[in-house]
């Protein structure tokens, strides 16, 4: 008896009757690599473009807001510590010039601004250009140091670089500023806060001295003028030597919302690496794909931006 014969199709000879039309194409090697069409060389410059000033806007922003104060924080921690060693060694400087008759570089702790009702603190450098008032609040060097017999200058911030004259428009007729310098402690009591345009109170009587404390009025980043709080010495003025600048020959970069233009070379710098890496991204956008792209160029992006807003940083008024 002969065995039956089991008759079959292979899956492969079955009708495809459940087809309703033609198999979509499989993807070629482009598309599966995500490659997008080729720009030309204009939309090639304009993309790069808006890189470059999505970048610069959004690390200058930051730089102001969130990484200047954490840079002004670090460099007032290490003026504190070495501003005091100088003090308890008395070699902290009492005039414009230091042990050796040499004219104190900008940037160096002159004071220690004490304002209780503000909880206030901070390390004051000589020098009010605008790099260096990043640190903190500067003295105006064709004045006399705080304390002294005359009128004392103090610029500092309102908002960027942690804005440590943010809120010295609230201070009260009678309100107490101490200052410590290489001669001791001296108590001022506010006479009062002037905005632009208001008078000034009566000139100090000889031998006395009075502090100045100079920021803007208005909104944060958007001054409207300057203010100016006024405070007199409580008991009797230190007698130093006399400021060695004088107000005519006072540096324009040192003056009130004045910026500093002196490292533009920097600035352009900076610009340059940050247009190369923008052109960078465009290439590697159309080579690479979005995520392998933001992967290898989101970091350098990031640290040039910040490295030439840092630059541009210089150029604004130095009291914002």
């Amino acid at each position: 008896m002969t065995a039956p014969v089991m008759l079959g199709r292979t899956r492969a000879s079955w009708p495809q009757r459940w087809e309703l039309g033609p198999r979509k194409p499989e993807p070629g090697p482009a598309a599966a690599r995500g490659d997008a069409p080729p720009l030309s060389p204009r939309l090639q410059l304009i993309r790069a473009t808006l890189v470059l000033v999505f970048v610069l806007s959004t690390t200058l922003l930051l730089q102001l807001v969130l990484v200047s104060a954490l840079q002004q924080s670090a460099a007032q921690g290490r003026a504190f510590d070495s501003f005091r060693a100088e003090l308890a060694t008395g070699t902290a400087p009492i005039g414009p010039t230091d042990d050796e008759g040499r004219e104190l570089p900008i940037g160096t702790s002159v004071a220690y601004l004490e304002i209780p009702s503000l909880g206030l603190q901070q390390v004051v450098a000589q020098g009010t250009t605008s790099s260096a008032l990043f640190d903190g609040p500067g003295h105006r060097r064709d004045t006399p140091l705080p304390g002294q017999v005359g009128t004392s200058v103090v610029y500092g911030r309102r908002a960027a670089f942690g804005g440590p004259f943010a809120d010295i428009n609230e201070l009260a007729v009678g309100a107490l500023i101490r200052v410590t310098t290489g001669q001791g402690v001296f108590e001022f009591r506010v006479l009062g806060v002037r905005p632009e345009g208001s008078l000034a109170p009566a000139a100090p009587a000889s031998g006395a001295s009075r502090l100045l404390l100079v920021t803007t009025a208005g909104a944060s980043f958007l001054p409207s003028g300057v203010l100016r709080v006024d405070a007199d010495l409580v008991g009797a003025a230190a007698v130093g030597a006399a400021p060695i600048v004088s107000t005519s020959a006072l540096p324009a970069e040192e003056r009130v919302m004045a910026g500093d233009a002196r490292t533009m070379w920097a600035l352009a710098l900076w610009m340059q690496a940050l247009i190369a890496l923008s052109l960078c991204v465009v290439w590697a956008w159309h080579r690479w794909g979005r995520a392998q792209t933001w992967v290898v160029f989101l970091p350098p992006l990031v640290l040039v931006g910040l490295a030439a807003s840092g630059e541009a940083a210089r150029l604004l008024p130095n009291l914002l």
